[in-house]
């Protein structure tokens, strides 16, 4: 079955990025097509980018099995300063190979739905080699959030998730005969 990792893309003591992805998750887990699966950025308490070889060579000290994974991912960040956290480009530019040829989708948040987050992440996800999917999730803080703080997505943002999602599995299943060539290769 197609496994596709959620990836929490803030590590703020009192993120909204969290609630946003455990939301995600549950909205996913009730169409029974793939493995979903939350992977907190708090989990993987990256160095900033220590490794001791570029990405490019595949040598890695950290979090490479986590994402190798994985089939596709949701990437769910807010927009910070017009573009992602930090924390979030770490983790993405720790690795290569084990992104490539995945599928990814966005669910973004803030001023304007992250709009600009995720346009960020399609250019880091181009030069990975991953397939981003067009359709994408744009919560907005001032009526999707209560306060700016309490997560409260407004009813149709679930048929925004549904259909992201359909996109990244089925982009997921297609690169799957690619992802298996290259590591023949």
């Amino acid at each position: 079955m197609t496994r596709i990792g959620i990836i929490v893309g803030s590590t703020r003591p009192n993120r909204n990025s969290g609630k946003v992805a455990r939301w995600v998750q549950a909205v996913s887990a009730k169409r029974g097509d793939a493995e979903f699966e939350v992977v907190d950025l708090r989990d993987h308490r990256l160095p900033h980018l220590d490794e001791p070889m570029s990405a490019a060579y595949g040598h890695y000290q950290h979090w490479a099995a986590t994402i190798s994974a994985f089939n596709g991912f949701v990437i769910v960040s807010p927009e910070y300063n017009h573009g992602i956290p930090g924390v979030l480009e770490n983790a993405l530019d720790y690795l290569y190979a084990e992104w490539n040829n995945k599928a990814v989708g966005f669910v973004t948040s803030g001023g304007v739905g992250g709009a600009r987050a995720a346009e960020h992440l399609r250019t880091t996800a181009g030069e990975l080699q991953m397939a981003d999917v067009r359709r994408q999730v744009t919560l907005s803080l001032g009526s999707d959030f209560e306060n700016y703080t309490d997560f409260a997505p407004r009813a149709h943002q679930t048929a925004a998730v549904n259909a992201m999602i359909d996109q990244v599995i089925a982009w997921s299943t297609a690169l799957a005969p690619v992802r298996a060539a290259a590591t023949a290769a």
